[in-house]
């Protein structure tokens, strides 16, 4: 994904609405929860992409451009950034779409989070690449 630019024709792996509990005691988004919805869209896409349980190790370059209200539609895009051994790195940008303005295609918050394979006793194991 082009830096700054809406992937177009890509759709998001994760998709939802920020509500009222989402929200600190000045009306903004809590960035814990918009870093939770990020982690849930990266973990689908990671799992789609590999198999076996994966656990998250990293989130780097964590940048907030703006915020989320109450309201606003939030849509968390991914994008494969490198693998490893028993790792995987995806890039994930949120968006959102303000329901009070109707503003769409705005870019709240990006980083990269990194997946690790782990076996039953959470040790890391090596990555397989899931056969589509």
């Amino acid at each position: 994904m082009p830096a700054g630019e809406f992937p177009e024709d890509e759709l998001p792996w994760l998709r939802t609405i920020a509500m009222p509990a989402d929200a600190n005691p000045s009306g903004d988004i809590f960035g814990g929860w918009i870093m939770s919805q990020m982690d849930l869209a990266g973990s689908i896409f990671a799992s789609y992409l590999t198999e076996g349980r994966l656990v998250t190790v990293a989130v780097e370059g964590m940048t907030f451009h703006l915020p989320v209200f109450v309201g606003d539609q939030v849509s968390c895009y991914c994008e494969r950034v490198r693998t490893g051994r028993t790792s995987i790195a995806v890039s994930i940008e949120a968006w959102v779409r303000r329901r009070q303005t109707g503003e769409q295609h705005l870019k709240v918050t990006e980083a990269t989070y990194t997946y690790v394979r782990v076996d039953e006793q959470r040790k890391p194991i090596p990555l397989v690449e899931r056969k589509r």
